[in-house]
């Protein structure tokens, strides 16, 4: 039996497009505002360091090849806070977002491993290079099917689940930073594995907090001293930048113990918030909820036998 409405649901449906209605072609000649072309625009940027990183990697030119994945990184951490306050947002943007962080964060990183030290491992090596960047493909799938979930608590918005791309793509080149320092090249076999290390992390489970909704409103009093913060931090960066890379690489992995103490605790903390608030619904349903026993039954007036 057909359902009310369904021919006309079948009609519409079966409706053959038309490239010359006014509707279609008003939609695909819409003027795009230039505050939707700015965010995107930057994330090209990024792409276009991401891949000039793994050409100046396969000349040899190792500096520079980390520099683009940093200046990459850099560029990846404004461009959705620069959508947000020009009110920029797109889906395109969301997906092109996506695809330069596959490629610099995921690819990028794992190629210039590969052709720094780890081809010495031949297939070993490029098993391990191609373990990180499919980590970093899926880390970002995750996400991406992750965004609309309705049962995560409130708190799991400050936590990204395993670390993210672009935090992978810096931690895992940590053996380069120390090696630009004059320390000894560890065995390839080593670099291997901490590749494969900071792959697991990206695809874990692990709780990373995020500081996406730790508030960015500066005191007036507090403006001159962040500005000089800033620049100082800027200037260290560059005076001294595998020193810093270094310093972040590890403090960030030794904090990620402290992410996941913290998600647990706010876990059982509303844990113990839901058990309590039904504690008191299931205390007054109990005197309804009690079976009625056969001596009870007998106590019962007659008529009711």
């Amino acid at each position: 039996m057909a359902e009310p409405g369904g021919a006309c649901y079948i009609h519409q449906a079966m409706t053959p497009f038309d490239p010359n209605s006014t509707e279609y072609r008003r939609r695909r000649f819409r003027p795009i505002p230039v505050r939707m072309l700015v965010p995107n625009m930057i994330t090209l940027l990024a792409i276009c360091a991401g891949l000039t990183a793994i050409r100046l990697s396969t000349e040899g030119r190792m500096e520079l090849a980390v520099a683009a994945i940093v200046f990459a990184a850099i560029l990846d951490g404004i461009d959705g806070r620069v959508a947000r306050m020009i009110k920029g947002q797109s889906k395109f943007g969301a997906e092109l977002d996506s695809l330069a962080d596959f490629v610099n964060f995921g690819v990028a990183p794992g190629l210039i491993l590969y052709f720094w030290q780890l081809h010495e491992l031949n297939n070993g090596g490029w098993i391990a290079a191609m373990v990180f960047a499919i980590s970093g493909g899926l880390r970002l799938a995750r996400f991406n099917a992750s965004i609309d979930d309705p049962n995560k608590p409130a708190f799991a918005a400050n936590y990204f689940t395993g670390v993210p791309a672009p935090a992978g793509a810096i931690t895992v080149l940590l053996p380069i930073y120390l090696a630009f320092l004059g320390v000894p090249m560890p065995p390839a076999t080593l670099t291997a594995f901490y590749t494969l290390l900071i792959a697991f992390l990206m695809v874990s489970r692990l709780p990373v907090f995020s500081g996406k909704t730790v508030k960015m409103r500066v005191p007036p009093e507090m403006v001159l001293p962040v500005f000089v913060s800033v620049v100082f931090f800027v200037a260290l960066l560059i005076g001294y930048p595998w020193h810093i890379l270094s310093a972040g690489s590890v403090l960030y992995l030794i904090s990620l113990p402290w992410g996941w103490k913290s998600y647990r605790d706010q876990e059982r903390q509303l844990a113990a918030q839901t058990q309590a608030a039904g504690a008191p619904v299931a205390a007054a349903a109990a005197p309804y909820a009690t079976p009625v026993t056969e001596s009870d039954r007998d106590d019962r007036p007659t008529h009711l036998h």
